[in-house]
């Protein structure tokens, strides 16, 4: 499927198209339906249905809504959640500085012209669009503090623009690093800054291109400070577009930064995004969207 484009000559073909989009969309909404407990999955010994195989894939998909007015999420007793900030451009994100300014990247998925070429690039976007992620990406990390303390923020803030579909960040010192889609950045950074006006400096290169398949890139840095793991995702769900778009990716690099030069530190991960460093082992952890 993946190998078919999709030229769109008269209105009777896009027509056509959009009617074999809409019945694919529908029959892979309902396509299976797993019939285990949620608590089947949970625990060190989880117990997972075998694959299904179908023509169809299984597409369940989650349009992102906002709260209802006047209602909030439920929380534990004694307990409430309130509204830290609204009206963010796409959030995917955020970072708590050690002043407790939060940082949020406000982010969406780079232009990826070869993806876009197949019917099945072309109905991942549909399907993106239905998930509320068709949206252009504001390329942004905006500051929002909380100044008088009462649980939302009164300050906002641009703190960098620019950006290529950034995600992760991380302050060591003085320097606040970004990781975009495709790099990793260098910015100075004082307590306190509501906006940084320096450009930022390459610290590395990340693997990306024009299908750059799972673009989020996280990090996180090591109790020294001396070194940044980054996590880059695969190009792909199950090597479809070849192995040779999956090199260096699906993986966790470890990032040297006075110098830039880095390495594998862990392999055969599908996705990683979260990072966290375990208190008591001081081992790191990753968060995985595998199946």
């Amino acid at each position: 499927m993946a190998g078919f484009r999709c030229d769109f000559k008269t209105n009777q073909q896009r027509l056509c198209t959009l009617l074999v989009c809409s019945t694919f969309l529908a029959l892979a909404a309902c396509s299976f339906a797993s019939k285990a407990p949620a608590t089947a999955g949970v625990g060190l010994n989880p117990h997972l249905p075998a694959p299904n195989q179908s023509i169809i894939p299984t597409v369940n998909i989650a349009p992102a809504k906002g709260w209802p007015t006047g209602a909030s999420p439920l929380a534990a007793a004694g307990l409430t959640v309130t509204a830290f900030a609204r009206d963010l451009d796409h959030p995917r994100w955020i970072y708590v500085l050690p002043n407790g300014d939060v940082l949020v990247a406000e982010t969406n998925s780079p232009a990826k012209p070869d993806a876009a070429k197949s019917i099945k690039g072309w109905i991942t976007g549909l399907v993106m669009k239905r998930a509320g992620a068709g949206v252009a990406s504001a390329n942004r990390i905006t500051l929002l503090r909380d100044s008088n303390g009462d649980g939302v923020a009164d300050v906002r803030s641009v703190l960098l623009a620019g950006l290529n579909s950034p995600f992760g960040m991380a302050l060591v010192g003085n320097s606040l690093y970004v990781a975009n889609s495709d790099a990793v950045l260098k910015f100075p950074y004082t307590s306190g800054d509501l906006n940084i006006a320096s450009v930022g400096i390459k610290l590395v290169d990340l693997p990306a291109g024009s299908i750059n398949y799972h673009w989020t890139k996280n990090i996180i840095a090591n109790a020294d400070g001396t070194k940044l793991y980054v996590t880059v995702g695969s190009n792909s769900n199950v090597a479809e577009n070849g192995m040779e778009a999956e090199e260096n990716r699906a993986a966790i690099w470890e990032l040297d930064i006075k110098t830039g030069a880095h390495r594998t530190f862990a392999s055969g991960l599908r996705n990683p995004n979260g990072l966290a460093w375990e208190p008591e082992t001081n081992q790191l952890w990753t968060v995985v969207n595998e199946r």
